[in-house]
């Protein structure tokens, strides 16, 4: 019988852990375990093998995996350059507080502090992204290493590496001994359902039961939750506002749901914000602090599994340690009815409002390209149920925060407090491997399709044969700028848009995506914008629309403040060379939404007055 080594133990250990994917990148360095992985993935033992284009790539397909599926992502590369590659999609792991393993090679022991190539300090290297970071460096030793490291990803919902040296990979695995410094492991996981005490959750109670308007604020935390949340919020008279990351944790057709807050998100939001007067965070590490109640304003109580994310963003007074679902179980039977309803219904009332405000932002025309709200806008209309859509971080976030609206059993994501542009492929491919039965929507800048995205239309085609459901549409907001970016230049900073670093090489994207066997379709007008969805969603294959949109159109915030006003204007009088187009343009969305805004409070019941200046 032959001998079992080491990679062979290592890949063994990983399906102990429940991991049926695996997103790897070969190369010399990790030669051993991809040879493992290439006879496994051939045998269909369990172990699925994905081979994207690049190893940034892996790691983002592995936040992504672990985000829509609740497994422990793993991602695999090669020594230095390979695992360099994997930091930016860990980063997206850590600042997400999703569970990812990093399996990386490394040169032999030998060669370990010798300037050998592709030797580098690896465990410094990951140091600051990693919750535990550790080199094999001997058989009887990998047991405890993987063990542990698959634990912490999973307890402390943070990403965590194993480096594995190449001459480790081939040694003859060994069982640990009952001996002096050997430790014997379990690949048992530790249980994340943990909920605070009674006397802590009465505290909580008190706080609750005293106010009279509840807001929930409901990140990706409290995902799994989602009748707890709206048993809450029943029981409480509440509002709920969902950070961009928990917008799939609350259907969308509970009328008292306002989505987001802040830059992307809804005026009635806001004003919950500046009226509540009892603050419920849960599961979220919103960030945005000028979007929060005033100081003294609210009461709060805070419940997230990552203690050191409790009160750091508003003073709360009650901070629950322990998962959303167990801790609610525990907290709900403690709450009194509310019998008021009407903060509750005034929300309602409000968001009626804003989305025939949004509405009305969509059917805007400009003159120079299609209005990216309205492809969103029609993408929202004809969503089919269990679609998975997907955000990079540009001004697609903010169409995406503003017109999708997810159904109960829908999903969405997006690279959250990283923001890194580049996800929405990755994680749209990921979705897809994970539920391919289901549709999925890519929607991506072409800033960011040109960064990574193109190259993944690559993987789509090597794999697409694996998915019952072969239905997989991108998007691409085609508007030759980094849109994002050249407007925060304007209302963060009073600077004109300087095209050298802006402008974004236009690309025939629809025939890009022809070149490769997939349907394309141009998308030049509003006109255009429905049929080119019905047109996707007909065909039962990768569709991508490249939707020629105008680069002028404002991301507008629920308010305009002074300072974005300011701004936007000496940015425009400092000689901004698309000051024409941004302005005109910029003037028709403000005067749609103050029409319609009219016509909520004149002739709607409009619950209150415009804030937009």
């Amino acid at each position: 019988m032959a001998k079992k080594t080491v990679s062979e133990f290592v890949i063994e250990r990983v399906k102990e852990w429940g991991v049926s994917r695996v997103f790897g990148f070969p190369g010399d360095g990790i030669g051993e375990l991809d040879g493992v992985l290439g006879v496994l993935d051939g045998k269909g033992d369990g172990l699925e093998y994905i081979r994207p284009t690049h190893e940034e790539i892996c790691a983002f397909l592995a936040t992504a995996h672990a985000k829509f599926t609740g497994e422990v992502g793993v991602c695999i590369a090669t020594s230095s350059p390979g695992a360099f590659h994997l930091i930016n999609g860990l980063y997206d792991a850590q600042m997400d507080n999703v569970p990812v393993v990093a399996i990386v090679g490394q040169q032999g022991l030998d060669a370990l502090g010798t300037f050998t190539q592709q030797e580098s300090n690896l465990e410094l290297v990951f140091a600051d992204v990693a919750a535990y970071v550790k080199t094999i460096v001997s058989p009887q030793q990998a047991q405890a290493v993987i063990d542990t490291a698959f634990r912490t990803a999973r307890t402390r919902l943070q990403p965590t590496v194993i480096i594995l040296p190449h001459d480790v990979q081939a040694m003859e695995a060994a069982e640990p001994s009952a001996a002096h410094w050997v430790s014997r492991s379990s690949s048992v996981p530790a249980s994340t359902r943990i909920a605070p005490v009674r006397e802590e959750l009465e505290k909580a109670a008190a706080v609750i039961n005293a106010g009279s308007k509840v807001t929930l604020l409901v990140g990706a935390g409290a995902r799994g939750a989602t009748d707890q949340v709206l048993e809450l919020a029943h029981k409480t008279g509440a509002g709920i506002i969902t950070a961009l990351r928990g917008k799939d944790v609350v259907p969308s057709d509970i009328p008292f749901h306002t989505q987001q807050v802040g830059l992307l998100g809804s005026l009635p939001s806001l004003k919950q914000m500046q009226g509540c007067d009892t603050l419920i965070m849960l599961g979220t590490n919103y960030p945005y602090g000028e979007f929060m109640p005033a100081t003294g304003q609210a009461r709060a109580v805070q419940v997230d599994l990552k203690p050191e994310q409790l009160g750091v963003r508003y003073p709360t007074e009650v901070n629950l340690w322990g998962d959303v679902g167990a801790t609610l179980d525990g907290l709900l039977p403690l709450l009194t009815q509310q019998s008021d309803l009407s903060w509750q219904q005034r929300i309602a009332d409000q968001f009626t409002d804003w989305e025939r405000e949004m509405r009305a932002d969509a059917m805007v025309g400009f003159p120079d390209g299609a209005n990216p709200r309205r492809v969103f806008f029609e993408l929202n209309e004809r969503l089919p149920e269990n679609a998975i859509v997907t955000a990079d971080a540009g001004t697609t976030a903010d169409w995406y925060g503003h017109h999708i609206r997810l159904r109960r059993g829908m999903r969405g994501d997006l690279s959250g407090r990283l923001a890194s542009m580049l996800a929405a492929m990755p994680y749209a491919v990921a979705a897809k491997f994970a539920y391919p039965e289901r549709p999925v929507v890519c929607t991506i800048g072409d800033g960011a399709f040109q960064m990574l995205g193109m190259n993944e239309l690559i993987t789509v085609k090597k794999y697409q044969h694996k998915w019952p459901n072969r239905q997989f549409i991108v998007v691409v907001m085609h508007n030759d700028d980094l849109a994002q970016v050249s407007w925060e230049m304007r209302t963060e900073d009073g600077n004109p848009v300087w095209t050298g670093s802006q402008d974004v090489e236009s690309v025939d994207y629809a025939g890009y995506t022809e070149l490769l066997g997939f349907k394309g379709i141009r998308l030049k007008s509003d006109d255009d914008a429905g049929e080119a969805w019905d047109a996707a969603f007909r065909h039962q294959g990768v569709t991508l629309i490249d939707a020629y949109v105008t680069r002028n159109a404002p991301p507008l915030p629920a308010k305009i403040t002074k300072e974005y006003r300011n701004n936007t204007l000496k940015a425009l009088v400092k000689g901004d060379p698309l000051r024409v187009g941004a302005i005109v343009d910029s003037a028709e969305a403000l005067g749609a939404e103050a029409l319609q805004r009219a016509k909520n409070v004149l002739h709607l019941g409009g619950a209150d007055e415009g804030q937009r200046e």
